[in-house]
């Protein structure tokens, strides 16, 4: 069990840290030094009246990813203790997946997921990302600009995440808008969790009664044998942990390309690889900037911390991602591996390979197509989406020479 009794802090005369503030999503770096100057457990709070411990230091993040013993998954206990209106609950109810589940039932879940995706080849998945990148150029290209968050990052995983789970284009708006109120977790969180729960609800509906060539299709047939209503909640899992995190991972590795003129220029020559800005975002702009949700079993002291039963601990990726930015790298390359934006433990994300796939790929088709896009706001002065949970751009608004993927001579 995971233990370290010397100077606890309970928190109790401790204001907690309100990452639900608006100042949160323009300067998340000022609330993060607040949490650290804690130790290396701060008291935060993820909405009004909805406290949680938050861990910014990598050792202890390390330690409670990879305790199943001291620390669970499932957030029952604490559920019991929010407002049924909770601003939070779409992010952290408890719903019978892999996210939520430990020990057996976790495996369970975990391998079937596991399973459906490894059917998804490479090759195959690459040509569903450019089939969606020339799509979505074609929309926007002969304009000569367009904001690449609401008009590529984001319908792009709407595109790529139908056409795996076997619907058509014409749904991606609605899969956007529901998934976008209930990561925010504002006032239009419960409307965007039912919204996308209603979605999944008829995806499962459909493919229950004829099946197709698509993973919730391959959940079904499972030799784990999920119900329908565990396929279901997989899905939900699944569209949640995949869309907003992988659009929001695209928005901010172009952010920081484009922000950088001669960074840009090797990019687009060849000289270097998309794959180091997608991973220098994983190690300091990760996109889900606050998860990794566990509750202690029962009351223990945790890295200088006295940790209530029933009260979240939240893994801040965001702050482990600034801190080690700030620290000496020792020469360390950014293609390494030492950012846990994948979480660690049991419970790391089960694809990431797919996840760095589609978004590679995505940046590369899309600046073959457009090797002249400028940004027309500076990267200091681009607006970031409120919320407690993510790192998401509202807008990058960009400029470029017209062109369409039509056109003699483009990339195919």
């Amino acid at each position: 069990m995971t233990t370290h009794p010397p100077a606890q802090q309970s928190f109790s005369l401790t204001v907690p840290v309100r990452l639900w503030e608006d100042g949160f999503a323009h300067d998340p770096h000022r609330y993060y030094a607040a949490l650290r100057a804690q130790g290396p457990v701060g008291w935060g709070e993820l909405a009004p009246g909805v406290p949680a411990y938050v861990v910014t230091d990598r050792a202890a993040a390390l330690d409670l990813l990879q305790d199943t013993e001291t620390f669970s998954h499932d957030p029952r206990p604490w559920e019991t203790t929010v407002a049924d209106d909770s601003p939070v609950l779409g992010m952290m109810r408890w719903r019978p997946n892999a996210l939520f589940a430990d020990d057996g039932e976790h495996i369970r879940y975990r391998r079937s997921l596991i399973d459906v995706f490894d059917r998804v080849e490479p090759h195959d998945l690459r040509a569903r990302v450019h089939r969606a990148v020339r799509l979505l150029v074609g929309r926007f290209g002969p304009r000569g600009e367009a904001d690449l968050v609401g008009d590529f990052a984001r319908p792009l995983m709407a595109l790529v995440f139908n056409n795996l789970f076997g619907l058509p284009d014409s749904q991606g708006d609605r899969l956007e808008r529901g998934l976008a109120k209930m990561m925010e977790g504002g006032a239009q969180a419960a409307e965007g969790e039912a919204e996308f729960g209603a979605y999944v609800l008829e995806l499962i509906a459909a493919k229950s009664e004829r099946r197709g060539d698509d993973l919730p299709s391959w959940l079904l047939d499972h030799p784990a044998g999920l119900t329908a209503e565990e396929v279901t909640w997989q899905i939900f899992l699944t569209f949640g942990a995949g869309h907003e995190p992988t659009a929001n991972l695209v928005a901010n590795a172009l952010s920081r390309i484009l922000g950088n003129a001669e960074y840009y220029s090797t990019l687009t020559s060849g000289a270097r690889p998309v794959t180091d800005a997608v991973l220098e975002v994983l190690h300091h702009e990760t996109p889900l900037a606050n998860y990794g949700v566990h509750f202690a079993r029962s009351a223990v002291s945790f890295h200088g911390a006295w940790i209530r039963a029933a009260v979240p601990i939240v893994v801040s990726y965001g702050a482990l991602g600034h801190f080690a930015e700030q620290a000496a790298t020792g020469g360390r390359h950014p293609r390494d591996a030492s950012h846990l934006s994948w979480s660690a433990g049991p419970h790391a994300c089960p694809v990431r390979q797919h996840t760095l796939l589609i978004a590679t790929e995505a940046i590369e088709r899309l600046t073959q197509w457009l090797p002249d896009l400028e940004p027309v706001v500076p990267r200091d002065s681009l607006d970031w989406r409120p919320g407690p949970f993510h790192r998401s751009l509202t807008a990058l608004p960009v400029r470029f020479t017209p062109r369409s993927p039509d056109q003699p001579g483009e990339s195919s």
